[in-house]
């Protein structure tokens, strides 16, 4: 099993955080959809491990199903 609870980002996720808002800021909710898959495909293409994509899937649609 992947361990995906490590904080690699340390101080620098709350400047993430932020950057991620702003960059929503004025959106509609189609073009903020957009965006989050434009970034997680740009991120994925940067991890480029299926084990861990999969495991993060996983993780992300916790308890989301109802």
């Amino acid at each position: 099993m992947i361990e995906l609870g490590t904080d690699r980002l340390g101080a620098h996720g709350d400047l993430f955080y932020a950057e991620l808002l702003a960059a929503h800021e004025g959106l509609s909710p189609e073009a903020s959809a957009r965006l989050n898959a434009r970034l997680l495909l740009i991120l994925a293409n940067q991890v480029a491990d299926p084990a861990l994509l999969s495991a993060a899937i996983a993780r992300a649609a916790e308890g989301l199903r109802a």
